[in-house]
């Protein structure tokens, strides 16, 4: 299904998106990696085995790209213009490799764009919940989306 236009949003719409995504260590090893983080609590077991956790963590932008990631597919895929922001995320659980990860996303606001016409400020709810049903992510998404084309 290709992303919705503007018009196609409406406030208090809920999307339980459908694909999950199950976490591996290899996901945490090269986003961290790739992103220059070197903080032991990601990369290094033996660090971690003596941490409250006693493993490592995925890294939280990593959880906060996929709980996004998820949702393009039924909402933005092909539509969005740009990403304008993300306020009030949060991280109240903890994701560790071989958790399954899926998102679901309530549409907050809507506002066509003053400054670009053919174009609307949607702002998105993402939440990710882990395979116990807990948030583990939280975040609101200002996003720049395309109006049907005329």
């Amino acid at each position: 299904m290709p992303g919705l236009y503007f018009e196609d949003f409406t406030i208090g719409r809920i999307f339980m998106h459908e694909i999950r995504r199950t976490v591996t260590d290899m996901d945490n090893m090269m986003f961290s990696s790739l992103t220059y983080n070197p903080a032991a609590i990601h990369i290094d077991h033996d660090y971690c085995a003596k941490t409250e956790f006693g493993k490592p963590l995925m890294n939280s932008i990593f959880t906060l790209g996929l709980v996004i990631g998820l949702s393009v597919q039924d909402t933005t895929f092909g539509t969005t213009v740009a990403n304008l922001g993300m306020t009030d995320t949060v991280f109240p659980k903890p994701v560790f490799a071989g958790d399954t990860i899926r998102s679901q996303t309530t549409v907050m606001d809507l506002r066509a764009s003053k400054s670009r016409p053919g174009q609307g400020i949607v702002t998105f709810e993402h939440v990710g919940l882990n395979q116990h049903d807990e948030i583990v992510c939280k975040t609101t998404r200002a996003a720049l989306m395309l109006a049907k084309p005329q």
